[in-house]
């Protein structure tokens, strides 16, 4: 059996700060996904999902909040200092400041609007 990871998933409690945050990031997505219960957004080959916490609720049966920290998502970037001080001068919320990583990359972590750790490397 042959399986390939096709798409992320991320549940959004506002659909359209979680947006704003990942166009932040260079994603493209148009506005009037905004308003929309799913969106999926082509990266590289592979998907990024949002779903609303009440599409997810409609899918799963229920939803419980989640506790504690069990996946990241990390995006390549040039320039990591300049991407982690944009966003959070725009009012999110860093949870790393860029550093230089014992592997050799440049490194920082910002916090999505769910509270999702988005790690920034180069």
């Amino acid at each position: 059996m042959k399986v390939q990871l096709d798409m992320v998933g991320i549940v959004v409690e506002d659909m359209k700060k979680s947006l704003d945050f990942y166009r932040q990031l260079g994603l493209e997505i148009p506005e009037e996904a905004n308003k929309e219960p799913h969106v999926e957004v082509q990266l590289n080959g592979m998907r990024l999902g949002f779903d609303t916490i009440k599409t997810v609720q409609s899918i799963y049966g229920h939803w419980e909040e989640p506790v504690g920290h069990r996946i990241e998502l990390a995006f390549l970037c040039d320039h990591v200092d300049e991407v982690y001080h944009h966003l959070t001068k725009l009012g999110y919320t860093g949870y790393r400041e860029p550093w230089d990583a014992f592997w050799g990359q440049r490194y920082a972590i910002v916090l999505d609007p769910d509270g999702n750790r988005v790690s920034l490397f180069a």
